[in-house]
């Protein structure tokens, strides 16, 4: 079967640009009206996205324009005003509890007929962990022992129901068979849970798992348990080694390379011409404040201070904190640093990029450039599809829709309708084999 492009619309705000809520074609509505994200997905699905994306925030970030609504209960509303489209939240394994957390996903696959992934993060922000009841930030590699050990409880709890334990005898009086429901008895570092899950195995049999760490450690917790990959870069050469590296790392796991699908974030501006795609772009960024760019890119590294760097002289390595003693967001300052290093950027530079769409592939021109750029990422051992960022919604995703996948279907690279009816159907993968033993 040909290889076929994968499309992820990632839903933040309106639109991944900083400024984008003062753009006057973001959309009216609240961010915290279920419509708006009801419409942008129905809207995606439209043009055949295999799936959406909602992140999730812990603590208030500031500003107060990235606000938005909780994603496991957003998407339960979601669910029912689409058919097809997969649904992927966001939720992290430092601060919920499994059993709890299992149970919801596992709902939300019943309640969308299978079509739920979960976005599986350790949460890198010291503000929420002081929202979770702690006094300094969980390390590192503190954040990934746990979610390892969260990681083999929702394993069992998921498949705690053997896929055909309800009979629903209703003549003889049997709904469950005799044993197809066990305790998973688990005792940890972490948890201890008796289990079993209150709810059977679901569609999918268990949510999709994405990813989005790039770190060493996040790497290898990709290669382990993941089956979808959101990861950021400035540079087409540094998302090459990523794909590659991490391709190796899946199949030195004894996985089949394409049971994970890696999809790098791109946040295209479009316009009829080039130039137009420039000047809406340049218009993004005279909405920006340099300031709140300086504050955000500093929670990246944890709080450290760069008030003292002037705006327009180049940047270097040094002005940074090393990226392997930063406990809190380590892949992304990889990437930051990495761009500053090969571009010479200067601060100005720098935020102009981190306000577009905070590290990921930021880029203006014409549908046909899109297109093009999509199908080299495609070809080139990049990508095995693309996490859609627009900056300004609905807008760029309208225009994206309407002038861009038309060009990537007449390529041959991306769906002319749905085939299936799962996210996992959408994104070509395996139904996960249930590791219940009946007693």
């Amino acid at each position: 079967m040909k290889r076929q492009l994968h499309l992820n619309l990632f839903i933040s705000s309106k639109g991944h640009h900083e400024a984008s809520w003062r753009h006057p074609d973001a959309s009216p509505l609240a961010s915290t009206d279920i419509r708006y994200l009801q419409q942008l997905s129905q809207r995606a699905e439209e043009g055949l996205f295999d799936s959406i994306f909602l992140a999730d925030q812990l603590a208030f970030q500031g500003g107060g324009a990235q606000v938005g609504l909780e994603p496991i209960t957003a998407l339960g509303a979601v669910a029912v005003s689409t058919k097809k489209i997969g649904l992927i939240a966001t939720a992290s394994t430092t601060y919920t509890e499994p059993f709890n957390l299992i149970r919801q996903f596992a709902s939300l696959d019943h309640i969308s007929n299978g079509r739920v992934g979960w976005n599986i993060v350790t949460s890198w922000s010291e503000p929420a962990s002081r929202n979770y009841g702690y006094e300094t930030q969980i390390s590192h590699e503190e954040r990934y022992r746990r979610a390892d050990e969260f990681m083999e409880v929702a394993m069992n709890l998921w498949d705690s129901w053997s896929d055909d334990a309800i009979l629903d005898d209703r003549e003889n009086g049997l709904f469950l068979q005799d044993g197809a429901v066990r305790p998973i008895k688990h005792k940890g570092e972490y948890y201890k849970i008796a289990g079993p899950l209150n709810i059977p195995r679901g569609p999918q049999g268990r949510p999709v798992l994405v990813q989005a760490g790039s770190s060493d450690t996040g790497r290898r917790f990709a290669a382990q348990y993941a089956e979808a990959v959101f990861t950021a870069h400035m540079q087409k050469e540094t998302a090459k080694t990523f794909y590659s590296d991490l391709k190796s790392l899946i199949k030195a796991r004894g996985r089949s390379q394409d049971q994970c699908l890696i999809l790098p974030g791109l946040s295209p501006v479009i316009g009829s011409t080039e130039a137009e795609a420039n000047r809406y772009s340049e218009e993004l960024n005279d909405l920006t404040d340099p300031e709140v760019g300086r504050s955000r890119l500093s929670a990246r590294f944890g709080g450290t201070d760069f008030s003292h760097l002037p705006l327009d002289k180049p940047l270097t390595p040094d002005d940074f904190p090393d990226p392997s003693t930063v406990e809190s967001a380590r892949s992304r300052t990889e990437v930051i640093v990495g761009a500053v290093k090969a571009e010479n950027l200067t601060l100005r530079q720098l935020l102009s990029r981190m306000a577009g769409a905070r590290g990921h592939y930021v880029v203006a021109g014409t549908p046909e450039q899109i297109a093009d750029l999509i199908e080299d990422w495609f070809t080139d051992g990049v990508a095995d599809g693309i996490n859609f960022m627009p900056p300004v919604l609905p807008k760029m995703l309208d225009v994206f829709v309407d002038e861009v996948i038309p060009l990537l279907q007449k390529k041959g690279l991306f769906r002319t309708e749905y085939h299936g009816d799962t996210l996992r159907e959408h994104y070509g993968l395996q139904r996960p084999s249930n590791i219940f033993k009946k007693n």
